[in-house]
């Protein structure tokens, strides 16, 4: 089977190995000719990262780029890179990398035209209506890593450095035009964040699929991406330049970020603090609460994860279905607790108060308080 095509959805995929080396006809697909590449600390000076200023740069379009962005972007380093934008008269953004640069990319492409402040436009009611539409510059982007799907959103996610909580800014033209899902991209991704990258992208399928909402493509998105990674996972954590695996879990975070229309839950509703607060690596914190987070919701999605189970040829239902995650995480060197990740000191009452504000909590199957999430935080621990 060929792992190259073209899909649209409304988002243009060129997916496969090599198409990196379409960047300029991205852009200008997207109708971009003066583009700043935004990407993070770590892959700024990698040869993947370069390699591309110099496709860019063979093209006309300029090497501009900005990657003061921290692992949990600000608003900070959202400030920044808007006004590198501005000062370089750029016409849209390429945002290259993990979730950090996407969804940083993202964000500055959308409020480079902007006269409101970043908070006013959080994912709450109708706040995206608040936004000029016509000034929010069009976007390529390029993920490097398979877990966010940022490349697929309409929202990024930004931690507030006053209030150490990561919010949720979405605007429907904050989707990219063009997205290039190369492989080869991703080739170099550490073990660790590999396996992280894609239990984040699990975790969105997962919680998609037991969400109470009704979106029927979701829920076969949903389903069909956890198949992809409980196949292809392992293989790309074991050997990183394993392309089909690699290519096949780059299609999962794609389908995870889509499916997640249908809803999130505890286990990013959890995570976001988290992070935010103890700056832990997001997709790894979903891995390490999923099970904790399953044992809660067992009453609401037993029967429909014992389906989901027998899809997988998962032998034994939730409990097989259970077991079945707790396996990978350790096949995945995953920590076993938050505890064993690295927090320490935990302010449970704060961390319980930003959960249950989190907008993830919408789409958890059982209604969540105040007592049955410090429970649950405390049974993360």
């Amino acid at each position: 089977m060929s792992l190259t095509a073209n899909w649209s959805y409304p988002t243009a995929i060129r997916f496969g190995a090599g198409r990196i080396k379409e960047i300029a006809e991205a852009c200008a697909a997207a109708g971009i000719k003066k583009p700043l590449l935004v990407t993070d600390k770590g892959l700024a000076y990698l040869p993947i990262t370069q390699s591309t200023l110099d496709l860019m740069e063979a093209e006309g379009l300029g090497r501009a780029m900005f990657s003061d962005v921290d692992p949990n972007p600000t608003e900070m380093n959202a400030e920044a890179g808007i006004k590198v934008y501005r000062d370089g008269g750029h016409d849209g953004v390429i945002a290259f990398g993990g979730g950090s640069g996407l969804d940083l990319g993202k964000v500055i492409a959308f409020m480079a035209g902007q006269t409101r402040p970043l908070w006013d436009f959080e994912d709450i009611g109708d706040w995206w209506t608040r936004a000029d539409a016509d000034g929010i510059a069009p976007i390529v982007a390029v993920p490097t890593t398979a877990g966010t799907g940022s490349e697929v959103g309409r929202a990024s996610v930004i931690t507030n450095s006053q209030t150490h909580e990561k919010k949720i800014i979405f605007h429907p033209k904050m989707l990219p035009a063009v997205v290039i899902c190369d492989p080869e991209l991703t080739v170099g991704m550490p073990p660790m964040i590999t396996a992280g990258t894609g239990m984040d992208a699990f975790a969105h399928c997962l919680e998609a699929f037991c969400s109470p909402h009704y979106h029927p493509m979701s829920q076969g998105m949903a389903l069909e991406g956890m198949r992809l990674v409980k196949e292809y996972l392992p293989r790309a954590y074991a050997d990183g330049s394993d392309l089909e695996a690699r290519g096949h879990m780059m299609s999962a975070a794609a389908m995870g970020a889509t499916a997640f229309q249908k809803g999130l839950g505890a286990i990013h509703a959890i995570s976001h603090p988290i992070g935010a607060v103890h700056h832990t690596h997001h997709g790894t914190t979903n891995a390490v609460v999923m099970q904790p987070v399953l044992r809660m919701n067992r009453p609401a999605i037993e029967e429909r994860l014992a389906k989901a189970a027998a899809y997988l040829d998962i032998v034994g239902g939730f409990d097989g279905f259970y077991d079945f995650v707790g396996k990978l995480n350790e096949e995945l060197n995953i920590p076993s607790s938050l505890t064993a990740l690295g927090v320490t000191d935990p302010d449970i009452d704060a961390l319980v108060a930003s959960a249950l504000q989190d907008p993830s909590c919408g789409g958890n199957p059982i209604e969540l308080t105040k007592e049955n999430v410090t429970q649950l935080l405390r049974d993360c621990f």
